[in-house]
């Protein structure tokens, strides 16, 4: 299954979860490996959207919100380097929204 890729991604997950350091499962070190940072968060949005929501999905659980797909991909990143990535997304009411994202 093809996810819309006009899907929701919250600035805010980039933001404030994504690109900032965190104590606990931080993702913005792996990130920067590839040159995202807050400076260019727009960056990393146009790549989700592009290089991750082109690919076919799959159907991980269903939950109370809605079903949850999951995405297995490279982001080729703007310094040159390519990340392997898996990014989580939730159907409900026929809407995609972006959950998270995580190393692969």
């Amino acid at each position: 299954m093809y996810l819309d890729r006009n899907a929701l991604i919250a600035s805010q997950k980039l933001t404030k979860y994504l690109l900032i350091h965190l104590p606990k499962d931080d993702k913005s070190e792996y990130l920067a490996k590839g040159g995202y940072t807050l400076d260019n968060w727009q960056q990393l949005e146009q790549d989700l959207r592009q290089q991750t929501l082109s690919l076919e999905a799959q159907p991980t659980v269903k939950t109370q919100y809605g079903q949850k797909y999951q995405i297995i991909s490279f982001l080729n990143c703007p310094n040159g380097k390519v990340l392997k990535i898996k990014t989580i997304w939730i159907v409900n009411n026929q809407t995609t929204q972006f959950v998270t994202l995580f190393p692969a």
